[in-house]
């Protein structure tokens, strides 16, 4: 098994706001994450497939096609985005990149090749800050 990983960014606003919730108590839970005007990130999203490589190619899949991909069903619809508004996929969801991360992974998985498996996605929301799932 071999495991390829593509890296792409993209640049988007949200805010963490649970509307269960007053405004005291979303500023108490999370901070200026919470503020009304929104603030922004610099993702780094890096998606890894994995599969045996095709005999013919020698590619597990190929990178452009797996870039196309990723583009297709994320990038062109996160990339300078409000995420609470803009992202249909993150509607009615608090937007912690915990939550983005699973959204994502669900964007992608039914647009892969029959024989590439999704393995993980790393969603970086700043440098130090970075969350991975490998799916249910």
């Amino acid at each position: 098994m071999v495991f390829l990983t593509r890296v792409e960014h993209f640049n988007a606003a949200h805010k963490l706001y649970n509307p269960d919730w007053d405004k005291e108590k979303n500023e108490e839970i999370f901070g200026r994450c919470a503020n009304e005007n929104w603030h922004g990130h610099n993702y780094e999203l890096f998606v890894t497939v994995k599969a045996e490589p095709d005999g013919g190619t020698g590619f597990v899949i190929d990178a452009k096609k797996l870039s196309d991909i990723i583009k297709d069903r994320v990038i062109e619809k996160v990339d300078h985005k409000n995420l609470n508004v803009d992202v249909e996929w993150m509607n009615g969801k608090i937007c912690s990149t915990e939550n983005f991360v699973v959204a994502i992974w669900e964007a992608l998985l039914p647009a892969l090749p029959s024989a590439v498996q999704l393995h993980s996605i790393k969603l970086y929301e700043t440098p130090r800050i970075f969350v991975e799932y490998f799916g249910k």
